[in-house]
């Protein structure tokens, strides 16, 4: 089957590389890009707070390399966060900061809602602060939750998210090949992306009742159920729990 890889460009490497050995053919059609944001008054007023925290979240490779250089340009050292834990929301990011000496606690779902199992996070005591180096728009629901528990977050927004421009002359190109595959699975790590590939196919519903989606995670399992019932839609869905090759590969194996 056919396996259109939607991970941002400096991340689908692997995967594809993983798929590709297994005889499984792979489109990379990027559906997010992350766009750094300027060092603001408002982003050194926030790290000036940082030390106050109890945990920062950190949801990606990239907010983990913005959130290290901002740190520096804001004249704070890892030093100055001794007694500061730290949350990766996957594995890749947990690697991103270990190349800075730091450990991190990484759920075994990486979602907001494994991250929220967590017990260093279920321990917190109220009014306890807690920091997200994040991108626009990302982990709305889990800093919800948390202040919802009277948790005060610190918001950091390092970059934007939005669907790369190139996407749309890739999909072109490989639109005669979408075409002539019956069926085709798809990969959908998050809200924006499924928003970004709706937005880009709508031209041609026809292709998105036609593909099987691998989704990451209850919500957006959840999501793709309420699409499908809005709208009578024909595709299928299956819920991953980690983006590994391993993991997506046994999905599609069973499909």
């Amino acid at each position: 089957m056919l396996f259109i890889n939607t991970r941002p460009s400096d991340r689908a490497a692997n995967l594809t590389q993983a798929l590709q050995t297994a005889q499984i053919p792979v489109i990379e059609l990027p559906l997010l890009e992350l766009v750094q944001q300027p060092y603001t008054d408002e982003l050194a007023s926030l790290f000036r707070q940082l030390p106050q925290a109890k945990l920062i979240v950190v949801v990606s490779p990239t907010a983990a390399q913005i959130g290290m250089q901002y740190l520096q340009q804001a004249g704070l050292s890892l030093h100055d966060l001794g007694s500061v834990q730290w949350v990766a929301v996957g594995k890749a990011t947990e690697r991103a900061l270990a190349s800075y000496g730091i450990q991190s606690y990484v759920p075994d779902v990486e979602t907001s809602e494994g991250m929220l199992q967590l017990p260093v996070l279920q321990q917190l005591a109220t009014g306890s602060t807690v920091a997200f180096w994040r991108g626009e728009g990302g982990r709305q629901f889990m800093m919800q939750h948390l202040k919802d528990q009277q948790i005060h977050i610190l918001n950091f927004i390092l970059y934007n998210r939005q669907c790369p421009p190139v996407t749309s002359e890739i999909l072109a190109k490989h639109l005669t090949s979408l075409e002539a595959n019956p069926r085709y699975a798809v990969l959908v790590s998050s809200e924006a992306s499924w928003l970004n590939w709706l937005a880009l196919m709508q031209p041609y519903p026809h292709l998105i009742n036609r593909a099987l989606y691998l989704v990451l995670g209850p919500r957006l399992a959840a999501m793709l159920g309420e699409y499908q019932q809005q709208h009578q839609a024909g595709f299928q869905f299956a819920q991953l729990e980690d983006l590994s090759g391993s993991t997506i590969l046994q999905q599609l194996l069973m499909y």
